[in-house]
């Protein structure tokens, strides 16, 4: 019972507070048991999706509408994914555990995955099972938030600003994507995904972020990228 109250009471604060952040960021969320989220690469001829336009209109043609997008992950100059993409139950690039430059290799990074019975999570990169049955996954970086806890190399107060999109699972195990309509740092980006009652949530870029999402008016078609996230509905 009183962990019962404890979720509804988390639900009502994330649902509280996106109300009243609305004008610092664009978020969309998805109840994996209703809806289905789609990590996209290719089409079926094999050319690099690239824009979320080439993408809403190659869906359009299958008789689906796209009611949501965004950039999923960091990519190589071929576009080809950084780290860790499994596209419907195929992996299509390895995990990438190795040190590096940039944001992608701040460890820890982290991997956001839907496992084939429509459960989302996310978690460290180098934790992750081998054993999961998963359907799909973007490997990404920094994770933001880790066990409820704002990554440690991220500082109160950074100069160091940009445009910033991320994902992470709320307390009733919803996925929530977030945008931040301009520049911020990493810290209270984090900071944000926190206050929901996120446990975990992970950056998937910066400076090249893209969302469509036209219930908020929100419509960015355009961009360049590796992985892109997708909704859609059979409703024309």
């Amino acid at each position: 019972m009183l962990l019962l109250i404890l979720v509804i009471a988390g639900i009502f604060a994330y649902s509280q507070k996106l109300k009243v952040e609305d004008d610092q960021f664009v978020y969309y969320i998805v109840d994996t048991k209703k809806q289905e989220i789609i990590l996209y690469w290719k089409d079926n001829k094999k050319n690099n999706f690239k824009s979320i336009q080439n993408l809403k209109n190659w869906v359009e043609k299958d008789n689906k509408r796209l009611v949501f997008a965004m950039n999923g992950g960091m990519y190589k100059q071929d576009n080809s994914p950084q780290g860790l993409f499994i596209e419907n139950k195929r992996q299509i690039t390895p995990l990438d555990t190795t040190n590096g430059n940039g944001n992608f290799y701040l460890k820890p990074n982290g991997v956001f995955y839907i496992t084939m019975d429509n459960l989302p999570a996310i978690c460290n990169a180098s934790k992750l099972s081998n054993k999961l049955n998963i359907k799909y996954a973007t490997q990404s970086g920094p994770m933001l938030v880790i066990n409820g806890q704002i990554h440690s190399a991220f500082k109160e107060g950074s100069t160091n600003l940009n445009i910033r999109n991320g994902v992470g699972i709320l307390p009733d195990n919803k996925v929530v994507f977030i945008m931040s309509k301009s520049e911020i740092n990493f810290y209270d980006f984090a900071n944000y995904f926190k206050s929901l009652g996120c446990k975990n949530a992970l950056y998937l870029d910066g400076l090249v972020s893209r969302t469509y999402l036209p219930e908020e008016d929100w419509v960015q078609t355009d961009g360049n990228f590796g992985v892109i996230i997708g909704v859609t509905t059979d409703e024309q």
